[in-house]
């Protein structure tokens, strides 16, 4: 049993949340005036920062288990959480046009929106099967509503096309804990980590955890399960893109990390599985985004290399891999969101979301390009950004890991290049004068996305300038995993 004090001291930050989804359910019931939709956004947005306060509060040394320990607490999930609530608090930023569309339903968005955030949470801090698949279910399905939120078939077929491929995903999970739980008759990830400590792993634990695994990797847009994430990411609106981009990533790969370093660890072919499946997805999905002609999809294709990049590292399990992970999802949220607060302030000046429209750009918006060809190249990995220093970490963890390895270095490092052709693709079109064009300036209407545009692309310069202290920050992180 777990005292009162221990299952309070981690819930904190999550029961801050479960206020903010009432109060949002309250004021959806009781609403009488249109203008209410206003303040829904700054609900979320003062109940993500109270949450963030909070976690620094939260007493995590020496771990703390609650619920008969289905749920952890330590400094990794501490901080994972942390990352999560930093990135729920620049997209509800970015949701002003979907509310404003859709301003009847504005506190159903929110509803739905923080109760992903909760999900993603639980998830980083799960100790067993069962409790993990109800937090996965629960993030599937708000990912489910906020993709058919947007107006439109696109947006509904999408939505269709996303819990279809997640019922195939939880099914293969479920089997996998099935067939796990009758070698070891336990869904306790402590209880199966002392078990293979006193018994031998045989093929069939190999088969389980793989079949566990696929369950994250369709979160992750990994191949196989990446057929989803074009489609998806175009129809969703922009501001749902962004959170899908971000959110379940952190929150997976976080998860990931903790079961690649106990409950995955006792099978060597699988590390070796997972690095197969990274240097498919990062092959597939960049050659995919050379292709794209709208920068959503191609924002869809690089999220999915981005995780595969990640996937390689986090693979070769090392405290020295594991701060990688951390230290690449880190700068990963400040260049994705960056890129589309600027997407976001371009819709809502009238472009399309069609590369061509980015002609000119350098010469009518030069401070709005230079922010984001910041974040932009900041992807593709070009000195004095934090993205550089990311893949350079990243690339040197592959290396360290031993000379058996070195063709998935090599796979990465060809995946790199070609990503870095259809990033350095769209900055070629901002200086591309066209006369037949007619002149368009960003509107910056929406300032809380120019804000976020402009900080996003400031920190990323930073830290590639000065990485230092993040870096010692994500070796201390994952030491304590």
């Amino acid at each position: 049993m777990n005292s009162t004090y221990d299952i309070l001291n981690i819930f904190i930050p999550s029961v801050i949340l479960l206020i903010t989804i009432a109060v949002h359910t309250v004021l959806s019931l009781l609403k009488n005036n249109i203008n209410y939709y206003k303040i829904s956004k700054w609900i979320s947005f003062s109940g993500l920062i109270l949450s963030l306060i909070s976690v620094f509060d939260v007493q995590f040394e020496p771990i703390y288990f609650a619920f008969s320990d289905a749920i952890v607490s330590n400094t990794y999930t501490i901080f994972i959480q942390s990352v999560i609530l930093v990135s729920a608090i620049i997209c509800v930023l970015l949701t002003k046009k979907i509310i404003a569309s859709r301003r009847n339903n504005a506190f159903t968005f929110h509803i739905i929106f923080l109760s992903a955030v909760l999900a993603s949470m639980i998830l980083v801090s799960v100790n067993d099967y069962l409790t993990m698949f109800i937090s996965m279910e629960l993030l599937s399905i708000a990912c489910f509503f906020l993709i058919s939120f947007n107006k439109g078939y696109i947006s509904k077929e999408a939505s269709l096309k996303y819990i279809f491929t997640n019922i195939i995903a939880s099914s293969v999970f479920l089997l996998g804990v099935s067939y796990l739980y009758g070698i070891t008759s336990s869904v306790n990830f402590s209880e199966i980590n002392e078990f293979y400590m006193q018994h031998t792993a045989e093929w069939m634990y190999t088969i389980s955890i793989l079949f566990i695994a696929s369950g994250l990797l369709f979160k992750l847009a990994v191949f196989p399960f990446a057929n989803w994430i074009l489609d998806i990411y175009e129809g969703s609106s922009t501001s749902v893109a962004a959170f899908l981009s971000v959110i379940p990533k952190v929150a997976v790969l976080g998860l990931l990390c903790r079961l690649l370093v106990f409950n995955f660890s006792y099978s060597f072919e699988f590390p070796l599985i997972l690095l197969i499946f990274a240097s498919i997805t990062a092959i597939w999905s960049n050659l995919i985004a050379i292709r794209q002609r709208n920068i959503k999809r191609l924002l869809a294709a690089s999220s999915s290399a981005n995780a595969s990049y990640m996937l390689f590292a986090a693979s070769l399990v090392s405290v020295y891999n594991i701060s990688t992970v951390i230290f690449y999802l880190i700068t990963y949220v400040l260049m994705n969101l960056g890129v589309f607060s600027a997407v976001i302030l371009l819709e809502n000046s009238a472009f399309s979301n069609k590369l061509y429209e980015f002609k000119n750009f350098a010469y009518t918006n030069p401070l709005f390009c230079f922010a984001f060809l910041v974040s932009l190249l900041g992807l593709a990995g070009i000195p004095l950004t934090s993205g550089f220093i990311a893949k350079i970490y990243l690339l040197s963890a592959i290396a360290k890991s031993g000379l058996i390895f070195m063709p998935f270095l090599l796979v990465l490092v060809i995946a790199m290049v070609i990503a870095m052709f259809y990033y350095v693709r769209i900055a070629k079109l901002m200086f591309e004068k066209d006369e037949t064009k007619d002149e368009k300036f960003v509107i910056y209407k929406t300032e809380s996305a120019s804000i976020i545009l402009y900080l996003c692309a400031i920190f990323t310069i930073i830290i590639g300038i000065i990485p230092d202290k993040i870096i010692e920050i994500c070796k201390i992180i994952a030491y304590n995993i």
